[in-house]
């Protein structure tokens, strides 16, 4: 059976490619994102293959995950409109990537995951989502966050990379727990990435205009 997330994923995939579909041309990020989901998608079916099957996938996720980090922080350059700090992002994303690979490759080792720059990726996640809110709500105008697919988006990630800072810091460590506590830590990733997943799918579909019919009397 496969986790519930996988569906979740495959759900936000159909949402995001609404933003194909507009007159209006979709910012870069967005359409961006249904490749990026596409791709999200088939790495966890793939992972899922290979553990069932009894090959490793670890390197595949260290990978992947660095390429998932570099991608958000893209897409935080892109939504903060500051161009001091968009730099400050495409600098980070830079610095990121090659200090991950050099963990991955010759520190931490291709057959653990990367706890210690996936806890680094995490923090500057939230650190620009932070930013992205700040500078949001100094606007000198308001605007309708129910309608802002930025909005969407970043809430989900400051949520998500939040809660996973703890939780995958400790993911080296399931093997010598009790499988109740492997259990219950899948349980709450699950969770988080169906959270994730909703709120991507919300911040797509939040831009199509629905319009009110009233009947004639």
């Amino acid at each position: 059976m496969n986790p519930l997330f996988i569906y979740f994923i495959g759900i936000s995939f159909l949402a995001s490619l609404t933003v194909y579909f507009f007159s209006k041309p979709a910012a870069l990020y967005l359409r961006l994102f249904p490749p990026f989901l596409l791709i999200s998608l088939a790495v966890e079916l793939s992972g899922m293959y290979y553990s069932r099957s009894g090959r490793a996938n670890t390197l595949q996720y260290n990978f992947f995950s660095v390429f998932e980090f570099c991608f958000y922080l893209f897409v935080l350059s892109q939504v903060i409109s500051n161009v001091k700090m968009k730099k400050a992002v495409w600098v980070t994303t830079g610095l990121y990537a090659l200090t991950a690979t050099i963990n991955i490759l010759f520190i931490q080792g291709k057959q653990v995951f990367h706890t210690i720059t996936y806890a680094l990726g995490c923090l500057l996640i939230v650190i620009f989502c932070i930013y992205y809110f700040w500078e949001l709500f100094r606007l000198p105008k308001s605007v309708k966050l129910q309608k802002n697919p930025a909005f969407w988006i970043c809430s989900g990630l400051l949520f998500y990379f939040c809660c996973g800072f703890p939780l995958f810091g400790l993911i080296n460590y399931l093997v010598s727990v009790s499988t109740l506590l492997r259990n219950n830590f899948f349980t709450i990733v699950t969770i988080l990435n169906i959270f994730l997943y909703s709120l991507f799918t919300i911040g797509f579909l939040c831009r199509i205009k629905i319009r009110k019919y009233t009947s004639l009397q």
